[in-house]
């Protein structure tokens, strides 16, 4: 004795197994793009991690302050600019060193009133200590920073920061240099483009003596700076367009 299944039974039974087979692969599918997602939301977190410096208020050219008072010749011996920069969402950061050429930063009563500081970009150096893999050489990645790929040195030797005002800093950021009192802004020239930009910075006068120390992130596409910044390339994307820069400036009778 046996039961005949009906057709209509067994139609059910076929739909119910695909509906459930469907579900299934939907339920996949969204675990993978809800892992994806966050894997995604991880890869962001890594790139702000990366960042040590609030990213400085850019704006157009502006109007370079007057000297007055009296002008102090800048210490090149006791000056430097550092630099860091990322790639790989924020990891494998390298960083390194450009030397102060020449400038000097004018006091008028007991305050600094203008400034100018040239940067020789032929100087351009990358720790060692920033170079992990076995592959690379900082004497590479030095010449490729000079290359027309990000600074092209042969067309454009120098870069140059040019104070428009220095006013009172009442509440300094938290990634501000220590003790910043002072906001500062000034036109930054890098691979010829002149830019206006504002950070907060650390600024001491003495008799004999003026410092302005400072540390702020600058989009390097903002000086037309734009290699490895096209996000239609994953592995472009994945170099940060970010630069920080930390200016400790010396000057002296």
């Amino acid at each position: 004795m046996y039961v005949k299944a009906s057709p209509n039974r067994f139609f059910y039974f076929c739909t119910r197994k695909q509906q459930n087979s469907n579900f299934f692969k939907q339920f996949n599918m969204k675990k993978i793009s809800v892992i994806a997602l966050v894997g995604v939301g991880l890869l962001l977190a890594s790139c702000d991690k990366g960042k040590t410096a609030e990213s400085a208020a850019t704006s157009q050219e502006q109007t370079v302050a007057e000297s007055k008072g009296e002008t102090l010749a800048v210490d090149t011996a006791a000056s430097v600019v550092n630099w860091k920069a990322f790639h790989k969402g924020g990891m494998a950061p390298r960083w390194g060193t450009l030397t102060v050429k020449s400038g000097d930063i004018s006091v008028d009563a007991g305050q600094v009133a203008a400034g100018n500081f040239i940067i020789d970009m032929n100087s351009i150096k990358v720790d060692p200590a920033s170079v992990t893999e076995k592959d690379k050489k900082p004497a590479d990645l030095e010449a490729h920073l000079k290359n027309p790929d990000f600074f092209d040195v042969a067309k454009n030797p120098t870069s140059d920061f040019k104070i428009t005002s220095v006013t009172d800093l009442k509440d300094a950021p938290k990634d501000a240099v220590a003790g910043a009192n002072k906001t500062v802004s000034g036109n930054l020239t890098l691979s010829g483009k002149t830019m206006n930009v504002t950070f907060p910075a650390k600024v001491d006068v003495t008799e004999n003596s003026a410092a302005i120390q400072a540390k702020f992130t600058v989009n390097r596409a903002d000086w037309g700076i734009k290699f490895g910044t096209s996000e239609a390339d994953p592995a472009e994307w994945m170099i940060s367009k970010d630069i920080e820069i930390a200016i400790d400036v010396k000057a002296k009778k």
